[in-house]
């Protein structure tokens, strides 16, 4: 696994007796947004924080946090893995490779010959190409 990438842990779950009158309270308790995806059966993923080495601006890491469903998903696209951390980073490397492509075919598209050659007027109408 990356080193770099990290999975927010979950809190330990708590105990707790509770009446019925708190009980009606906290179903009217305004859900976290993984909380709504995982109540509606949708899968959800974030990355709540981004860590980075401020020398280099090259390296640093990412903590990811995401639902069972999302988890789901990547088991129907094909991803396997001995975990769902493993799934997850498989994802995110195909993602990630998945952008450097599109950014690299869009380097390869734009007018190269012109950014990387240099035109010199040598008069008579003549021009010095480099």
């Amino acid at each position: 696994m990356f080193g770099w990438l990290k999975r927010k842990k979950r809190p330990e779950p708590e105990v707790a007796v509770t009446t019925t009158a708190e009980v009606a309270t906290t179903k009217k308790k305004k859900l976290s947004p993984k909380e709504e995806a995982t109540e509606k059966g949708e899968p959800w993923v974030s990355i709540p924080k981004i860590g980075l080495n401020l020398e280099t601006m090259a390296s640093g890491e990412l903590e990811l946090d995401w639902n069972q469903e999302f988890i789901n998903q990547l088991l129907r696209a094909g991803y396997r893995g001995k975990d769902d951390e493993d799934l997850v980073e498989q994802w995110l490397r195909h993602l990630c490779r998945g952008i450097l492509m599109e950014l690299w075919e869009q380097e390869e598209a734009n007018d190269k010959p012109a950014r990387y050659t240099q035109q010199r007027d040598i008069g008579d109408g003549r021009t010095e190409v480099s």
